[in-house]
């Protein structure tokens, strides 16, 4: 059984709203005893053709918020997004709360700071975030609590945020026949990723799971919602006990024939300094393409 302050007797009211651009899922997470909530995993649009950043998505989650009559206490991410740009700040401006990503993210930092040639200015400390979650580390929505559990191997700062008897997986895992997410991104491991699977997996089977990505596969209408029993019984890669090796064999394998995602460049570039977009010598937004870096 897991080790970590699980309350499954307490129950957050979540509201899901699906990104159709990006397949992201987004959620505005509600203690049931207050008007108090956090935000896991929002989203940016943007048109990358034409270099326009919108913010429909983002506003739709304000505007439910307003709605509702919540506090919005946190701005979560699971990790840094390959595949979408983080509407964090944006949304802090216009309600507040705390933005709060797992502490690995100096790794990412170092890693992709390297990659996109960031001058000094770039800080690799993690200090464009509010707050940087340990392993473990526990944090007040209102009345209710929740911990942050370390899951690296699909980026090494991926973090899985449970609260009361809701957990956000980030891309740590899929819906059961969506399986698992790609372990080959710099600092990404398909046997740490299997073991963080585990992690996972070792909360209780009632716990609810709430992916950040649906495909829909195979047509399906696209879902978000599955529990730790549901995983471990039918999840495509890693259910009915399959064993490390493996898994580590398909992943790799799998892994080496997927393209990269559409927004890898600048989801990166925006994601690892928690969702600001960089600037140009004269200060104006720019995005970089390093060439043959990825």
């Amino acid at each position: 059984m897991s080790s970590y302050p699980v309350n499954m007797n307490l129950t957050p009211d979540v509201h899901a709203s699906f990104d159709d651009a990006t397949n992201t899922i987004s959620y505005i997470v509600k203690d049931p005893t207050s008007g108090a909530c956090a935000i896991v995993d929002s989203v940016l649009d943007i048109d990358i053709a034409a270099g326009r950043i919108t913010h429909d998505h983002a506003d739709g989650l304000i505007e439910t918020i307003r709605n509702k009559g919540l506090t919005l206490e946190w701005i979560i991410e699971t990790h840094v997004h390959a595949d979408h740009l983080s509407a964090a700040p944006y949304i802090q401006s216009k309600l507040g709360g705390k933005i709060g990503i797992g502490a690995k993210i100096v790794m990412v930092q170092d890693t992709f700071g390297k990659v996109f040639n960031e001058g000094t200015e770039f800080r690799r400390d993690g200090s464009q975030f509010d707050a940087l979650f340990e392993d473990g580390d526990t944090y007040m929505v209102g009345n209710m609590q929740g911990f942050a559990m370390y899951t690296p191997g699909h980026t090494p700062a991926c973090m899985v945020h449970v609260l009361g008897n809701a957990a956000f997986v980030g891309d740590t895992l899929f819906m059961p026949d969506g399986g698992s997410a790609r372990a080959d991104f710099p600092g990404g491991d398909a046997g740490t990723l299997y073991d963080s699977i585990q992690k996972v997996l070792a909360l209780p089977e009632e716990m609810r799971l709430f992916m950040c990505h649906d495909y829909g596969p195979n047509g399906r209408d696209i879902a978000w919602e599955t529990t730790v029993g549901d995983e471990k019984a039918h999840n495509i890669h890693v259910g009915g006990n399959k064993s490390k090796a493996d898994f580590v064999k398909f992943r790799t394998e799998r892994d080496a024939t997927l393209a990269m995602p559409t927004l890898i460049l600048p989801s990166l570039q925006v994601n690892m300094r928690a969702g600001e977009i960089p600037a140009d010598n004269e200060g104006q937004p720019m995005l970089k393409v390093p060439i043959n870096k990825l």
